[in-house]
């Protein structure tokens, strides 16, 4: 009997960079059987070590990880492997996010509603040199090359807010209750309410019907 071949897709060696061990076990379990996942990592050091050691073929990066984030990642990486692909693979859709991995060097982005099957075969297209991007975040980029968004301006305003800030922001400008974002974020109902009074503080605004508006303005919902 013919050994059976395995599918161009399975030969994808894919190091997976997330600072939540239960979603990389998720990605894993979802994966595993499809592509090679040759390391991890959690944080900034952990996952430039685990790319340069592993040469894969697709790097699966969040966007948000300890010690600088996914563009910094993809700066050391690119240092002395330049050709190593990256694919962003994030909760957050928001514009400043998105352009800021492209420019960093990233050769897509997706969310992390993506289905198995879809993301795949955005491992797929990536390793073969293609951009994939989620359709509603094509727009972001194509907007902001063409100078329809004014991503310094949109840095600026949200470098006053930490990371945990700047969900609970994303959260409350999306219409959700003090409640739910407690729920979604893991934290306690007055650990929101102090988050949201920091945001409206640093970017001088009156109530959530402003930061909404704020948020909206600037594409980050």
């Amino acid at each position: 009997m013919t050994e059976q071949q395995p599918s161009p897709q399975a030969a994808r060696r894919v190091v997976i960079v997330d600072d939540h061990a239960m979603f990389r076990s998720g990605v894993k379990h979802d994966i595993g059987s499809r592509v090679q996942i040759v390391g991890e990592g959690e944080d900034v050091p952990t996952a430039v070590a685990a790319v340069l050691k592993a040469q894969p073929d697709v790097v699966l990066l969040d966007v948000h990880l300890p010690g600088g984030g996914g563009v910094e990642v993809i700066k050391q990486v690119h240092v002395t492997e330049p050709e190593i692909r990256f694919l962003a693979l994030s909760v957050s859709d928001a514009a400043e996010d998105v352009i800021g991995v492209i420019r960093a060097g990233a050769r897509g982005y997706v969310t992390k509603s993506i289905s198995a099957d879809e993301l795949v075969d955005a491992i797929g297209r990536v390793a073969e040199g293609d951009a994939v991007f989620s359709p509603r975040l094509a727009g972001f980029v194509l907007d902001a090359f063409s100078g329809s968004i004014d991503i310094a301006s949109v840095d600026e305003e949200l470098d006053r807010l930490s990371q945990r800030e700047r969900e609970v922001m994303r959260l409350i400008a999306r219409g959700y209750a003090y409640k739910e974002i407690a729920r979604e974020l893991f934290i306690s109902i007055k650990t929101v309410e102090t988050h949201v009074s920091s945001v409206l503080r640093k970017l001088q605004l009156s109530n959530r019907h402003q930061l909404t508006r704020w948020a909206t303005d600037r594409r980050l919902v």
